[in-house]
């Protein structure tokens, strides 16, 4: 059974109290104090007003961020949560915590948590694929390690701004194949990757890798977002060493973080693999952590994709568990990202490189305009539902981008 809240909301809410998504606001009222929220609806709880009225205060909860209550771990989650679901479905609560309800709409929401380090993964099969082909026509499309490890880079926590942050076009060098020489200027082929991000909560010691079976246990939750990607500058800086100035200019977070225990219904198995993984990866036996998740693309408001998290090769635990491998440490505030997010069908690309075809196949609007790479003034928006409870759907809201000159 779901639970009912007090509140006024459409019965498929997406953001009912079967969801509970965690955020960071300021409100006119006192625009210099980031506040912690929870949304409901189309509302945000105000968490810190709403524990003192009901004559619960925490510390944890009146913090300007997320990371004093990720830290606390997987049980203070479970409580913190069971608390919030209380206040907002016990009438008796109403009274003391409908004050503390503010409109989405009057509120300006922030990065809900400060990032530590930032991981970006490579872990769809089909993407992978897709790029092989358009990259290296006539060879092998998957490089030899590619189903042996989650293939990954470290990027740049610094450069992680949240939805709605316009997002500069990035100068660097470039060198097309028939050009004698590299230039430097502005990119020319600027791109997207529709991503799912998880955020660390609980921190590990150096030295001891994060077992498969301990994922729950330091992931806090999980958001959305776009890698925001210059194809031309990362594909000649790329050889010999890994992504840099063609992808660290900046990376767009979406503003709700949805609790991993919000998503127990999405869990499903990841799609079959072809090659047995190494023990450390080996998740047959274990607790499945694929995730059902529906995205969907939007340039210019309109849709030009719908990719399918549940064909992810590898999972999030897993990632987890090959991030700490060497012994490498977590610490509260560490994000690490899927990677593109494509499927088999074209309209299932999570790239503007797959879904053009390296530009060779521009998307058609119906308004006659057409898209390779992404213009100056195009905004790019990236959703996401996942299944609930009860045939209802787990919202996480939006990560959206506007290119300026």
């Amino acid at each position: 059974m779901t639970a009912t809240t007090w509140l006024d909301l459409p019965a498929d809410s997406p953001f009912g109290v079967h969801n509970l998504p965690y955020g960071v606001f300021t409100a006119a009222d006192r625009p210099g104090r980031r506040r912690i929220g929870v949304r409901i609806g189309d509302r945000v709880l105000d968490a810190g007003a709403a524990a003192r009225a009901v004559g619960s205060p925490s510390e944890l909860l009146d913090a300007e961020t997320l990371n004093p209550l990720m830290a606390a771990g997987r049980s203070t989650w479970r409580e913190v949560r069971a608390a919030l679901t209380e206040w907002l479905t016990d009438a008796a609560h109403r009274p003391a915590v409908e004050p503390c309800l503010l409109d989405l709409a009057d509120v300006s929401l922030h990065l809900p948590f400060e990032v530590a380090d930032y991981v970006d993964f490579y872990a769809s099969e089909h993407h992978a694929t897709n790029l092989g082909k358009i990259l290296r026509p006539g060879q092998e499309p998957l490089t030899p390690n590619w189903k042996h490890l989650p293939i990954g880079y470290h990027g740049r926590s610094g450069t992680i701004v949240i939805s709605g942050t316009p997002v500069t076009r990035p100068h660097g060098q470039r060198k097309a194949p028939a050009d004698p020489a590299p230039t430097f200027g502005p990119s020319r082929r600027l791109d997207i990757e529709a991503e799912v991000a998880f955020v660390v909560g609980t921190p590990s010691t150096m030295g001891t890798p994060v077992a498969l079976a301990d994922f729950a246990e330091h992931v806090f939750g999980v958001c959305l977002l776009n890698d925001w990607s210059a194809r031309d500058i990362q594909g000649w800086e790329y050889v010999p060493l890994g992504p840099f100035l063609g992808k660290s200019f900046a990376t767009s977070l979406s503003p709700w973080v949805v609790p991993l225990e919000a998503l127990q219904h999405a869990r499903i198995a990841p799609p079959t693999r072809d090659v047995e993984p190494l023990p450390y990866l080996d998740d047959r036996d274990a607790e499945p952590w694929g995730l059902d998740l529906a995205i969907e693309i939007a340039l210019n408001g309109r849709t030009v994709s719908r990719p399918p998290f549940a064909t992810m090769y590898w999972t999030a635990a897993q990632q987890l568990a090959h991030l700490t491998a060497n012994g490498a440490s977590l610490r509260t505030g560490d994000l690490y990202a899927s990677g593109t997010v494509s499927g088999p069908e074209p309209d299932t690309r999570g790239a503007l490189i797959e879904l053009t075809w390296n530009g060779e196949h521009p998307l058609k609007f119906p308004d006659g305009t057409e898209r390779a790479f992404l213009e100056d003034g195009d905004e790019v928006s990236i959703s996401a539902t996942a299944p609930g409870p009860g045939g209802l759907r787990v919202g996480f809201g939006e990560v959206t981008g506007q290119i300026v000159g």
